[in-house]
């Protein structure tokens, strides 16, 4: 059987991120891609330009379109602008009995700008929560998503986390990207407890879609079959290898994309 994996996310017309990252990403771990497109964004290495969301109804269609022909391993789930999608896509999750989900809660683009309305933060922690086999909040998001700034020690991450965990998710991954230090660290919780995986902090400009590369690549594994904490280790590993091997690309003038073909280019 092929593993399948299906992302439900914004366009990024400059490549690097959403739906163009989340394919790339599945496609190099050997995972058939589909998508659900949410939003198309007008969007380079620069900033995002435009927002132009997909109205509920077509998000609806994509949603019946692929889940009643393909059998899906894994979803990732990244932009959603409003509530109505957001509604819209838990729905789906509900009516095609989805139990391996990655929630991506993107809120604001590499660049700075807002992916994801502020009245609608309560509704994807209320809507999507619950149905989430996996968040996986940055710094700043958990800090939005709790409504209050989070460090990144690692004793702020673990509160942090136990937070998130009790609205709903069946686990969170924090990941430590914006902190400091010579580690990256990344902590998951779920009620085997908590699991460290850290990396060497490589500093590059070219970060461009790492947030949804991740999420994919978890979703890709457990796809695949793995367990959670296999696909989480297994995709922090592929992560940083593709941001080690950035800098090998040379794509636009601002934060440019990871390097998703790194193993094979």
């Amino acid at each position: 059987m092929t593993a399948i994996a299906v992302t439900i996310a914004g366009s990024d017309s400059g490549g690097g991120a959403g739906i163009q990252a989340d394919l790339k990403t599945f496609s190099a771990l050997g995972v058939y891609g589909a998508s659900v497109v949410t939003a198309l964004t007008a969007q380079n290495t620069l900033g995002v330009a435009a927002i132009h969301e997909a109205p509920p109804a077509f998000v609806r269609a994509e949603i019946d379109a692929v889940f009643s022909d393909l059998e899906v391993g894994a979803v990732k789930i990244g932009m959603l602008a409003g509530r109505d999608l957001i509604g819209v896509v838990a729905d789906g999750l509900r009516r095609y009995e989805q139990s391996r989900v990655v929630l991506d809660p993107v809120m604001v683009a590499t660049s700075g700008d807002p992916l994801l309305k502020a009245e609608a933060v309560q509704t994807l922690r209320d809507e999507l929560f619950p149905l989430a086999s996996l968040i996986t909040p940055n710094l700043p998001e958990a800090g939005w998503l709790l409504e209050r700034p989070v460090g990144d020690s690692r004793e702020a991450m673990l509160v942090a986390a136990r937070e998130l965990l009790s609205l709903g998710p069946k686990a969170v991954l924090i990941k430590g990207g914006h902190g400091e230090g010579e580690e990256s660290a990344d902590l998951l919780l779920d009620a085997s407890g908590p699991r460290w995986f850290t990396a060497p902090r490589h500093r590059t400009r070219n970060t461009h879609g790492t947030g949804c590369t991740l999420s994919s690549a978890i979703a890709a594994g457990l796809a695949k079959g793995a367990g959670l904490e296999t696909a989480v280790a297994d995709a922090k590993a592929y992560v940083t290898a593709a941001i080690v091997a950035a800098d090998r690309l040379k794509i636009g003038e601002g934060h440019g994309p990871v390097h998703h073909f790194h193993a094979w280019w």
